[in-house]
């Protein structure tokens, strides 16, 4: 792996700059245009798609904490929230099924 990503293209670059000094004067400029392209385009080929890899390693890593937040309710960094955080703080004078319940058992009971 170490040769593909950069020995290969640091040979290619070391080849554009030999043809500057021992190619004929009318093909040196072509030759190194060519070889130095060829080994940069290699080793930004290869930061690209270590770019690529990155990503799907920080996307698995997304997904392992959101299932691990719908198991337990929080998050791995957080404290778990005790039973009284989880209740409904609800406005005054709003009727809910359970209150209504209640208060007909009262009036049945009074």
């Amino acid at each position: 792996m170490f040769a593909v990503r950069y020995l290969l293209p640091a040979v290619l670059v070391v080849a554009g700059f030999l043809c500057l000094l021992v190619a004929p004067e009318s093909t040196r400029l072509e030759g190194w245009a060519g070889f130095t392209g060829a080994g940069l385009s290699i080793l930004l080929l290869n930061v690209l798609f270590r770019i690529g890899v990155s990503g799907d390693q920080e996307r698995d890593t997304e997904q392992n904490e959101r299932d691990y937040f719908d198991e337990h309710g929080h998050w791995r960094d957080e404290k778990p929230a005790g039973a009284e955080a989880k209740r409904w703080n609800l406005p005054e004078d709003v009727a809910t099924p359970e209150s209504e319940a209640a208060a007909e058992r009262r009036r049945q009971a009074g």
